[in-house]
């Protein structure tokens, strides 16, 4: 992190006009402490716009000490103008109390300023110094530290471990931050929450997870690293592990935030994905497909995600990946193709069986796997047919049709090298 800011070097016309303008603050209602105090049990704007809880059972007064009390804070705190919008900083502060003055009184304070002693003029100073102090509101690095504490704290209510949680799913976003949560101590109580008996908390901890990893390489090997994985099993509550047993749950907004930390922690981590399949994450991938009260769009998620690893698998220079060839498996997703008049799912469902056939051996009895994959397909075209006699959904339909196609290809060639293969055996 960057060092506290070097004080700017100025003239004294140009001091004097910025203690001027800063001396408003102690003069005027509208610059009172009392009108800028921070609002009881809030904190500055959020990234949606909308102001954030405090994450913490803390009162006012306790966060403005702290905040108060630190030494060279290393930049500051944004302020709030009387429209609701920040202040990128004290500078703007006082530019914007300079163009919103009454020029008369200004210059008549100015000229006051001018005639004061240099002891009554370090004394004024001082107040306005004091008054900045403490106007200031923590830093994105304490925020985060408040929030961690109240993660640690057994004593907090639920109710506080939520907002905590939801301050954390803000403060992540920024890759910065993300890279910070583990250096703060946030990643194994967050890993912790994952096994949490309230549902809620289960799912923010895994959306949480999610974001911060999501194109992180960083914090994915910080939550897949061997040493917090053996930490982490000893305890009971590995990363992954815990999130592919929220996969099962019958909370399809649990599975889903469960699904999307899987996904952020694995894309593109070779070492990800041999974990999430040594969990036999495969087994729970199925388990959504072929749960009937699962919503089409958590199935959804799965087939993508299912495409994704088979897609890694062969760009990494796998041919077979055994793990994904479980018979069960392969024939929820071959069932996917047909038993849903949903073209964005049948898709999706004809681009993880293109995938998971060409990572198939030219065995036939890996292809038997695939035993219900024709009838799937003719079911298929008969769909598309009809669908492309309405002009809404006509060129969509065509789309689909040649995936359609090139699956039909991909599963024929299959057949015709396990008939090589097994005429050379015969041979």
């Amino acid at each position: 992190m960057a060092g506290a800011k070097q004080p700017r070097r100025c003239n004294l016309p140009t001091l004097l006009a910025t203690i001027s303008a800063a001396a408003l603050l102690l003069f005027f209602p509208r610059f009172s402490p009392a009108a800028a105090a921070v609002e009881k049990g809030r904190n500055r704007s959020s990234l949606l716009g909308e102001p954030r809880q405090w994450a913490t059972g803390k009162d006012e007064a306790e966060i403005l000490a702290e905040a108060e009390a630190r030494a060279g804070g290393g930049g500051e705190g944004l302020l709030t103008r009387d429209d609701g919008r920040e202040f990128a900083s004290l500078d703007s502060m006082v530019q914007w109390a300079i163009g919103n003055s009454d020029p008369d009184k200004l210059r008549e304070k100015a000229a006051e300023l001018e005639w004061l002693s240099a002891e009554e003029l370090l004394k004024r100073q001082m107040e306005i110094k004091e008054l900045m102090e403490k106007l200031k509101v923590p830093s994105d690095a304490e925020l985060m530290k408040i929030a961690i504490a109240d993660l640690n704290n057994s004593s907090v209510s639920l109710e506080d471990c939520h907002r905590a949680l939801q301050e954390l799913l803000l403060l992540v976003e920024p890759i910065d931050n993300a890279n910070d949560l583990d250096k703060l101590g946030g990643l194994l109580p967050l890993i912790r929450e994952l096994s949490n008996a309230d549902e809620g908390i289960r799912t923010t901890s895994a959306w949480v997870l999610g974001k911060a990893s999501q194109n992180n390489v960083l914090v994915q090997n910080q939550v897949l690293s061997a040493g917090l994985q053996l930490f982490s099993m000893i305890l009971g509550y590995g990363a992954l592990e815990r999130l592919v047993k929220m996969g099962y749950s019958s909370s399809s907004q649990e599975a889903a935030k469960a699904l999307y930390a899987i996904s952020s922690l694995i894309r593109d981590n070779e070492h990800g994905q041999e974990l999430f399949l040594s969990e036999n994450g495969y087994a729970m991938l199925q388990h959504i497909l072929s749960t009937t009260r699962t919503n089409v769009r958590l199935q959804k998620k799965v087939l993508s995600l299912l495409a994704y690893i088979a897609d890694f698998q062969l760009n990494t220079g796998k041919s077979q990946a055994p793990s994904l060839s479980n018979h069960l498996f392969i024939k929820s997703v071959v069932e996917m193709i047909s038993s849903v008049p949903d073209l964005d799912l049948q898709e999706k469902a004809l681009l993880a069986v293109r995938s998971l056939l060409q990572l198939t051996s030219a065995d036939a009895t890996d292809l038997q796997k695939f035993s219900g994959l024709d009838d799937s397909l003719n079911t298929l075209r008969v769909q598309l047919d009809e669908l492309t006699s309405h002009e809404e959904q006509r060129e969509y339909a065509l789309e689909v049709e040649i995936l359609r196609r090139e699956v039909h290809i991909v599963f024929q060639q299959k057949i015709n090298q396990a008939r090589v293969v097994a005429a050379s055996h015969e041979n």
